[in-house]
Formats: structure tokens, sequence, C-alpha cells
């Protein structure tokens, strides 16, 4: 059986017709069931997938296939698609299928994609490890007692496992970029506003970005090119033109006439906080960048250790106002003991609500409660905009800011939610340090691997850019 890691492989084994589409999808089907114990699949579209498989071999025979014909995903638990149960990790939403198909899912459809399942996330994609599951914790391939990282950890184990050849996941503060991290493949987030959240569940309205998950910078490229672009079902979406990201390329001419001008965040490097096996792998990059002619400087932001309190205080504000729609009355799980309508909320939501979704929920009801409202609330949006004028200066003086995509690799199964780090919930909270920023301020990232430590678990490296500046960012991505 070949283990294909980038759609180009296939490809070329489709046009020598050494595999069919058919073929394929037995193959990921048989891993599937080889690595049940990573929990990486709440669900599998076993036929549906081989339907689909058919149908695109036809296409291929009669060259009329598309784009993505032979690219076998998986999507995470919070993508809408038409006659499919959604169920975002959560009891809430038992028995719940999905009404219409997200916009996102739907334009990699019409490029012929095969869809093999859906894979497991943190509940209502609120978690840094894929361990507040209904569904059960998501296993790390590298090592089955570490955690794949969060929320997309289901999405980013199912391609480093070769379970898929790419997934969909979302990034509400680093939900695609840290488990790509964790897990050694390739994670995109970008611009807010890049991709349609038509068909999204949402967690945090104004944070929340869908993002593909794949083995090559090319790969991961190419999703966002098909799912990119205006959308009538979501007003925040951007008409900006898409550009062929698919053929980004940093050209050699123009890095002679003019070096890139990179920041890398200080304390990514020089932290007590942050691995030293990140920290060395880190530096290893920014010395070849050097080496290649880029001007590569230390920077410091000032409200850095703002950007986790700005952030968790205005989605969990979000995360409250969003979840109000899970009440037990109008689909999902509802309480069958209740006596009165009040009742029936408070226990429906109780049981249906898992302890860090219920926490977030609590959290942000405070943030916005009349007493506390400009305190924690209105102070948090205000910082909003001073850390994105911020980070607007530095963009005017930089190309990219670079920086460790996460202060450590996987951690053990249950070392931050309890056991070990004294229940103290900002322990986890803490993984997010480097990848929050994108969110906050709207701007695209993408995390690529960096080598593995010791014990052999991946590390990830950071590139952030100018907003809709996806173009250059995958270029340099490659390029690394």
């Amino acid at each position: 059986m070949t283990l294909h890691r980038s759609f180009s492989a296939v490809q070329a084994e489709l046009k020598a017709s050494a595999i069919t589409c058919r073929q394929l999808v037995e193959q990921y089907l048989v891993r599937i069931d080889e690595h049940r114990h990573l929990n990486a699949f709440t669900e599998v579209y076993a036929d549906e997938a081989r339907q689909q498989a058919d149908v695109v071999d036809q296409k291929l025979s009669a060259g009329t296939a598309g784009r993505l014909a032979g690219m076998v995903i998986g999507i995470k638990d919070v993508l809408s698609y038409t006659g499919h149960s959604v169920r975002a990790g959560s009891r809430i939403l038992d028995n719940f299928t999905a009404q219409f198909t997200a916009t996102a899912v739907q334009r990699l459809l019409d490029e012929d994609v095969i869809i093999i399942g859906r894979q497991n996330c943190d509940e209502f994609a609120m978690g840094s490890s894929n361990e507040n599951s209904a569904f059960g914790p998501v296993r790390n391939a590298a090592d089955p007692n570490r955690v794949p990282g969060g929320s997309s950890g289901g999405s980013a184990v199912a391609v480093q496992a070769g379970l898929c050849l790419a997934s969909i996941g979302s990034d509400t503060g680093g939900s695609v970029r840290q488990p790509a991290a964790f897990c050694g493949v390739v994670g995109l987030k970008p611009t807010y506003g890049r991709i349609s959240r038509w068909g999204l569940i949402a967690y945090a309205s104004s944070f929340d970005c869908i993002g593909p998950i794949a083995n090559t910078v090319d790969d991961a490229a190419l999703l966002l090119e098909v799912m990119a672009g205006a959308d009538d079902f979501d007003s925040t979406v951007s008409n900006q033109p898409v550009a062929a990201y698919s053929q980004a390329r940093l050209s050699g001419r123009d890095a002679e006439t003019r070096p890139l001008r990179i920041a890398y965040l200080r304390g990514g490097l020089e932290s007590s906080g942050v691995d030293a096996s990140i920290r060395e792998a880190t530096q290893g990059k920014i010395d070849a960048l050097q080496m290649a002619g880029h001007t590569v400087e230390p920077v410091e932001l000032s409200l850095l250790k703002y950007l986790l309190p700005t952030y968790y205080i205005l989605t969990t504000a979000e995360a409250s106002s969003n979840l109000s729609r899970f009440d037990g009355v109008r689909y999902g799980y509802r309480d069958t003991s209740a006596s009165d309508l009040l009742s029936l909320y408070k226990r429906s939501r109780t049981e249906g609500f898992g302890a860090e979704v219920r926490k977030r929920i609590l959290l942000g009801t405070f943030a916005l409660s009349a007493s506390y409202y400009d305190a924690y609330y209105t102070k948090a949006q205000q910082v909003r905009r001073l850390i994105r004028e911020e980070t607007e200066r530095l963009f005017e003086q930089y190309d990219f800011l670079l920086s460790p995509t996460t202060p450590s690799p996987a951690f053990r199964l249950g070392e931050k939610t309890g056991q070990g780090s004294g229940d103290d919930p900002l322990q986890m909270y803490l993984a997010d340090i480097f990848t929050v920023q994108a969110n906050v301020v709207g701007y695209p990232a993408i995390s690529v691997p960096n080598g593995t430590d010791v014990n052999g678990l991946p590390i990830g490296l950071q590139l952030m850019a100018r907003p809709f500046a996806e173009e250059a960012l995958v270029a340099l991505a490659k390029s690394l």
C-alpha cells in the first residue's frame, strides 16, 4: 500500500492509471480501521466515499474531472454537510443533521474532492489538546500517550497518520496551526474573511476562520484557493480577488533585488517558558534565512502579555452569545425530566455541554453582564484595537513575523487538564501564546514542520503576513 503524502503524487499515479480513486478510498478505509485507537474520526462515510470515488473515476476517464479529483479529505465536526450529522464534539447536538452544506465544503465538492468522514475535535472548538470532546480524546500518532493539539486535533492526526490526504479545520485562536505543529504537518489560517464562514458552527464569530491542514504547503495553498472568495451567504467575507496561491513561488530575482525583511519574536527564542528544542529549531530557521540574504531581526510586542486575556475575554463573550441558541427546545439534546421551561433550559444545557464549554459560557456571560461590561468586554475591545495598531506598525517595517508555533512539543494526555497542572486552566491556555495574535488582528498565518525534538515529537514554525498576503505567505513557507 502506497502512502501518498502529496496531491501531485496522487495525480501522477491517476494519470499513469497506476491507481483509481476507488482504490485510493479503499486504502484509506483500511488505514482508518487500523488506526481506530487514535480516535481521529467520529464518523466514516465508507459507502458514500466509494460512490463518490466511482463518480470521479468516470469523470477522469471522460476528461471532465475537477481540480481536486483524487484528493481524499476529512472535515472537522463543526462544518455542515447536508444530510450528515454535525455534533461539534458535543452531546448538545445529539441526533442533529445538517440542513445545508457549508460554502467552503461545497466549493471543494464542486471540484470533485472525496470526503471520507467527519473528524473529532474539542467541543465547539474550545480547547488546545482535543481532550474536551464528547467522543473522547484524540491521540497523537507520533506518541499515542500525547495530545494532538486542538481544537482540530482529529483533522491533524488524520493527515499525520495517512488516514486522508488533507483535512479542513477551523482556527479561532490557533486551532489549525497548533495541532499541525504537534503533528508535524502544515496548517494554514487565512485572513479573516478570506473564506466564507457560512456553515461553520460558530464559537467566536469575529475570530473564527476555516483553514486547511495538509502534508505540503502546495496542497494547503490549493485548498485555500478553491475555498476562498466572496459568498452571498456571509456578509463578513471579503470580495478581494483570489490569487493563484498554489502557484506562488519566491522569485530568485526578487530575492536578490529586495531581500525579505522578517521579524521574529524575541520571546520565542529567549523565554525560559519555551522548550529548548523549539528555541534551537527556530534559531536554525532564522540562521538559514539570514544565510539566504534576508534581513531577520528580533522584535518585542509591548502588548504581548495582554494577548491571551484579550482573546479569552472576547471569545468567551462571543461564545456566550453564540451558544445561547442551544437550549434544548429547537434541536439537539433535551432533558426529558424537566417540569417547566426554565428547568428545561438549565438541565439541557448543563447535561448537554461539557465542563470546558460551560466554563467559557459562564466567563463570557460574566464579561457581558451589566456591572462588568465596561470593565471587561469594552476594555478588551479597546486593547484589541491597540494590538491591531501595534501589529500594523510592525508590518510597515517587515514583510513577515516569525515565531515558534507552540512553546512546547505535544504534552501528555491529562498533563494540563488537572492531573499535574494543579487544575490551573492557564497552563492549557498558554499553549496558544504564539497563535492567538493572528486571530486577534485577523492576519493570515501558517505553521510548517520544523524538525523534531529528541523524543521524535514534531516541532512547528509559524509565519504571519499582512492581511490578504497569503500568496507571499505560502511562497515563503514553501521555501522553508
